[in-house]
């Protein structure tokens, strides 16, 4: 990169850390700079996570007048009908992977896929929001595997990856394919585009 150009820069609205260094990562392939920004953004409750993201980002531009981006994902499994899906947070919270365990206990229909939702909206250019999406199958494991990532990483299985879970991946490993990753590269690609 010419040290003459600017670096863009992305304000990127989480209060999770995790979340934060994966999108430092996947963006900085792009010259794209990223400012974490903690704020109290509403979170509707929403069968979407394109909604929620959506209104989650209109509402954070507004209280900041800054253009910025957020991202909402689920973890849909299959046998329970989608469940958590939108409401994965929560439910991550309140039972963890070892709950989602034992609600698959006796499932032997796995498949489960990740689907992630990065919002962007600046109110001072436009007031649409642009939504960019990435989705990553598999299925649930038997077990927590691995030390790595975070959240439901342990015991979601891509099937594209040798029978190892996020976990079990480097971050390097999982920013290559993961949905986050792939929404964030599409947002990237949009972004750095931009005059």
């Amino acid at each position: 990169m010419n040290p003459y150009i600017k670096r863009k820069v992305a304000f990127f609205v989480t209060g999770n850390i995790h979340k934060f260094n994966e999108a430092r990562r996947v963006l900085a392939e792009y010259d794209i700079s990223v400012a974490m920004l903690n704020i109290d953004a509403v979170e509707i409750q929403d069968d979407s996570i394109e909604n929620i993201a959506k209104y989650s980002v209109i509402d954070a531009a507004k209280k900041t007048n800054l253009p910025m981006f957020v991202e909402d994902a689920g973890l849909f499994i299959k046998a329970l009908n989608g469940f958590p899906g939108p409401y994965s947070s929560y439910v991550y919270r309140t039972i963890d992977t070892k709950g989602i365990l034992k609600l698959m206990q006796n499932e032997h229909k796995r498949d489960a896929h990740f689907l992630s939702a990065v919002a962007f909206c600046s109110l001072q250019e436009s007031s649409e929001t642009k939504i960019f999406q990435g989705k990553v199958e598999g299925r649930i494991t038997y077990e927590e595997k691995g030390e790595q990532g975070f959240g439901y990483d342990p015991i979601f299985q891509p099937y594209d990856r040798n029978d190892r879970t996020f976990a079990e991946m480097t971050t390097q490993e999982k920013n290559k394919n993961s949905h986050r990753a792939q929404a964030l590269r599409k947002f990237a690609k949009w972004y750095s585009s931009r005059a």
